[in-house]
């Protein structure tokens, strides 16, 4: 089995698999969500595979600042079936309504959030 080729998830999203030599992956994802702080880029992306399970990451600077996104999952029925962890540096907040925003460094507990994805192949 290779998992080399375009998955495409239910919003539109798609991770390319350039290569899946060794059990490594590596390869590009690029959100198709406007309100993704990774929206217009493409970014690298690299993991491992054993079999039926997958894993891999992808990171890059957005306009809050840093994140990176985990994609852990099974090939089941021909799909890739993951589960997502997104976890950003900072967001942009205004002290009050109308203010200019500024960057401000988030609590561990507000900058993760989690959801599960399902990728066909193209």
């Amino acid at each position: 089995m290779t998992w080399k080729g375009k998955w495409r998830n239910q919003y539109g999203s798609i991770v390319d698999i350039t290569d899946d030599a060794n059990r490594r992956i590596s390869g590009t994802f690029k959100t198709a969500l406007r309100d993704s702080g990774f929206y217009g880029q493409e970014i690298p992306v690299g993991g491992i595979h054993q079999g039926d399970c997958i894993s891999f990451v992808a990171g890059g600077e957005t306009a809050a600042g840093d994140a990176a996104v985990s994609y852990t999952g099974l090939l089941r029925d021909g799909k890739m079936e993951t589960m997502w962890f997104v976890v950003v540096d900072s967001a942009i907040r205004a002290p009050t309504e109308g203010a200019p925003g500024k960057k401000e460094k988030l609590n561990w507990w507000r900058s993760i959030s989690t959801n599960a994805d399902t990728f066909e192949r193209m």
